[in-house]
């Protein structure tokens, strides 16, 4: 009888590296959720980008309104709008617009940076904080601000009238217009340049300083010529948002008769009795095809920026240049911009919203009270306008830093294929005017299914308002990202995490100071944001800006300053907290 061999046990399974522990997850429709998580991403943003950009496109070549049946291919609205809308003059006089303001604000937004970060200047770190204040304030509010101090009937050109019998300046005219969205629009400008020159060697002004050159020689020589690339990005900027800027255009253009892109499409949509859609359609596209142009000038203009870098490794210690007397001068400029440019008309505005006038005539202390806050809050339609900003911006900081920050790790640390695609997407919108944004989803909302039932609610607000701050979240967060290196990534998965794992528990927990950043970055874009809901806002959602309108429109001027005194005091507020949350942060990673 023949014994049998037992035979030994089958070896293990000899795992690869990465195999080790690898849970089951789940696959949806078949795919890995990493694959599914990138290709959904892609198709959301994709979605978002275009769904303003293309019913407006439609629009512009068809005689009928989008939610109206029928309709045929025609090209006679654009012949409608260079032909018979006087659209010529509108272009000349945004041209000039944007022309002026750009170069206005350059001219005093670079001085005060070469001054606070070149120079030895007095309390130089102070003032370079409070040139940033401005950016926090809507400048739809720094209008109504200016015209409550140097309008017709402001405090100061009131007193000029009766002490001197005459006021050199003229809100409502052309000059006028471009110096209050210049004044708006310098802290940008100042940021681009100081951080230029904060991030440049200075080892080209030592040698210059070494062959015996003075103080404005190398100012004239070297410092201005390294800020040409700060100083171009920042004037097609400026240039760009002077085309599609509404506030300024509509509180002032409007009462002097002069008419620009945005306040025509204003006229158009918002004001006309029965509003001719192809036209607006063709005007839409036409501006929209004018802000994309400035962006793709922009990007061509500065690809050869690399001819003025001036940071290397090695980095060389910083001797501010002393002009001397001149620096006096330079403190006075820097003076008056922030004093008579911000802080008077803040000021007199908030003051404005305490008294039942505001005149030199009359002390105000005599005129105090409280009667134009009364009437916000009496005003349930106007109550509901301050809560639903604050739910807007807090609602879109939230969803937008969120989606933003899955944005920029699929398009930064994966290997999806489409990821430069992806990148290019998230940053479009910021070539696509607010007026745009909201008249694309307008008809977007009425197009789509079930469209009507977004469209008038704080729910298209929160998706106009995010698509619009997509990019700032995309620049906030992806600089972060790209510091931290991929051996934490590649640690993960040998561990057996897959790509989704590896962001939401290691990459997400890294990138919370970086969000934070860009939640209060959204927050008080947000906050200040009105230009979509002039046309997505019903009844129910209207906002802090458009109910601002509102009231100047009906000649309540203490009521405009109270509601701009109460969005002051709320994006204060939660940029203090937030900065308070944003130093505890750090000293805690310091730690």
């Amino acid at each position: 009888m023949a014994t049998q061999t037992p035979q030994a046990p089958a070896p293990p399974h000899t795992l690869r590296a990465g195999e080790l522990g690898t849970p089951h997850y789940r696959r949806f429709f078949g795919a890995d959720r990493e694959v599914t998580i990138h290709w959904l991403t892609f198709f959301v943003t994709a979605a978002l980008v275009l769904a303003p950009v293309v019913p407006i496109l439609f629009q512009s070549v068809r005689n009928q309104p989008l939610y109206a049946a029928g309709g045929a291919f025609t090209l006679s609205n654009y012949f409608h709008l260079f032909t018979e809308a006087e659209f010529g003059t509108i272009i000349l006089n945004t041209l000039l617009f944007a022309m002026l303001t750009t170069a206005l604000a350059l001219a005093i937004a670079m001085p005060m940076a070469i001054l606070l970060g070149r120079t030895r200047f007095p309390a130089a770190r102070i003032l370079g904080q409070v040139l940033r204040w401005p950016i926090y304030i809507s400048p739809l509010v720094l209008a109504f601000g200016w015209i409550v101090v140097y309008g017709p009937a402001g405090f100061l050109t009131t007193a000029l009238r009766e002490g001197m019998g005459w006021v050199p300046w003229n809100l409502y005219s052309m000059t006028g217009m471009a110096f209050v969205e210049a004044v708006a629009q310098v802290p940008i400008a100042y940021l681009f340049c100081a951080n230029a020159l904060a991030a440049s060697d200075t080892s080209l002004e030592n040698a210059a300083r070494s062959v015996g050159a003075g103080p404005i020689r190398i100012l004239r020589s070297i410092v201005i010529p390294m800020l040409r690339p700060p100083v171009l990005y920042a004037g097609l900027l400026i240039f760009g948002t002077a085309v599609e800027t509404l506030s300024v255009p509509l509180i002032l253009g409007e009462p002097a008769e002069i008419t620009m892109f945005s306040s025509f499409l204003y006229e158009q949509g918002i004001d006309a009795v029965s509003p001719d859609y192809g036209l607006l359609g063709a005007a839409s596209t036409f501006m929209l095809a004018t802000t994309v142009g400035l962006v793709i000038f922009q990007s061509r203009l500065l690809k050869h920026a690399q001819r003025f870098v001036s940071v290397r490794g090695k980095a060389t210690r910083s001797n501010p240049l002393d002009i001397g007397r001149w620096k006096w001068a330079g403190f006075a400029f820097v003076g008056i911009y922030i004093v008579f440019g911000v802080l008077l008309p803040m000021i007199a505005l908030i003051l404005r919203a305490f008294t039942t006038l505001l005149t030199p005539l009359v002390n105000p202390l005599t005129l105090l009270t409280l009667d134009n806050f009364e009437l916000i809050f009496s005003y349930a339609p106007y109550t509901e306008s301050i809560t639903n900003s604050i739910t807007v911006a807090f609602a879109g900081a939230t969803v937008v830093t969120l989606f933003g920050t899955v944005v920029v790790v699929v398009a930064r640390r994966s290997n999806f294929r489409l990821s430069r695609l992806l990148e290019i997407a998230a940053q479009s919108p910021h070539a696509v005017p607010g007026l745009i944004v909201g008249i694309g989803f307008f008809w977007a909302f009425a197009w789509m299914p079930c469209g009507d039932a977004v469209r008038g609610t704080l729910l298209a607000l929160v998706i106009a308002f995010g698509v619009r701050a997509l990019p700032s979240a995309y620049g906030a967060i992806s600089p972060a990202t790209m510091q931290l290196g991929s051996e934490l990534d590649n640690a993960a998965r040998v561990a057996g995490a897959d790509w989704w794992r590896t962001v939401s528990r290691i990459l997400l927990r890294l990138l919370i100071p970086a969000m934070l950043a860009s939640f209060l970055l959204i927050w008080t874009t947000m906050i200040r944001e009105y230009a979509p809901a002039m046309f997505l806002a019903g009844a129910e959602s209207q906002v802090i800006g458009t109910t601002a309108i509102d009231l100047w429109t009906q000649g309540e001027t203490g009521s405009v300053a109270a509601l701009a005194t109460l969005q002051i005091a709320v994006t204060a507020v939660v940029a203090g907290l937030a900065g308070l949350l944003l130093k505890g942060k750090k000293e805690k990673n310091h730690a």
